[in-house]
């Protein structure tokens, strides 16, 4: 049996502002820390991804979640979908809703989960990969041999230029694809701000999995470069304003697009 320490609290949080909240799983290695938002609005709430679903997302944000919720998935990947399952109203992109209905990761050991290839082509790309597991602890009452993420009941698909009204606040879906195939963010004009997942953060992106395309991450890049963004939430890494998105969208095409 695996003896990993207990957590005392298995999410950290930090209020961005009256309406915003950000989470992430310290104890979840720096790789699959996603950031996890939850965004007031006055007729619903949103959820946008939702980490790695070791421990509930609704117990944690039980002292905010008085209306109904949409949880939105950004993409497929392991590290953003494990606390979908837990919420009735689930969107993604149609092209990664297979991954919410099958949650494919099974294991807490990261050659298991993901095999040697995958996480040797990780190294490759900079990415130092901590041996062997996803965390450094466990919540209490999760046991670590048998674990693995719970499939989502049903989704709704989203597309490019769908919106999603939380009553005083709309967004509007943007398909974003590069890093993963259906990649989505979430774009309200009124206030200039992004929801980006893993489209574009401020650190190392991933471009060269399986199912990135560089051509497609280029494209996304030169659209991100018209968005007149007053502040961009990303999936991992701090929040940074449409100055440092301009820097970072042309150092990407700098280094990509020749």
């Amino acid at each position: 049996m695996t003896a990993l320490p207990l957590a005392t609290r298995w999410f950290e949080r930090t209020t961005i502002d009256d309406q915003i909240t950000l989470l992430w799983e310290p104890h979840v290695i720096p790789l699959m820390r996603c950031n996890i938002w939850h965004v007031r609005g006055r007729d619903r709430d949103l959820v946008i991804d939702t980490g790695m679903g070791l421990s509930s997302l609704v117990y944690e944000l039980s002292d905010l979640l008085d209306r109904p919720v949409t949880a939105v998935a950004t993409h497929g990947h392991d590290d953003h979908i494990g606390g979908h399952h837990e919420f009735d109203d689930v969107v993604v992109h149609p092209e990664e809703a297979h991954l919410l209905l099958t949650a494919p990761l099974s294991s807490l050991v990261i050659r298991e989960a993901w095999g040697d290839e995958v996480v040797e082509s990780l190294e490759a790309m900079g990415y130092p990969m901590p041996d062997p597991y996803f965390v450094d602890a466990l919540p209490p009452g999760v046991a670590f041999e048998g674990f693995h993420q719970r499939p989502v009941a049903a989704v709704r698909h989203v597309v490019e230029g769908d919106v999603i009204d939380l009553g005083d606040r709309t967004f509007e879906v943007l398909h974003l694809p590069g890093h993963s195939p259906g990649s989505i963010g979430l774009w309200e004009a009124a206030t200039g701000t992004l929801f980006s997942g893993d489209a574009i953060y401020d650190g190392p992106l991933l471009d060269e999995l399986p199912e990135s395309s560089i051509t497609d991450y280029c494209a996304t890049m030169e659209r991100l470069l018209t968005l007149p963004a007053h502040v961009v939430h990303g999936g991992h890494d701090p929040s940074f304003d449409g100055e440092r998105l301009q820097v970072l969208a042309r150092e990407y095409l700098a280094r990509r697009a020749g």
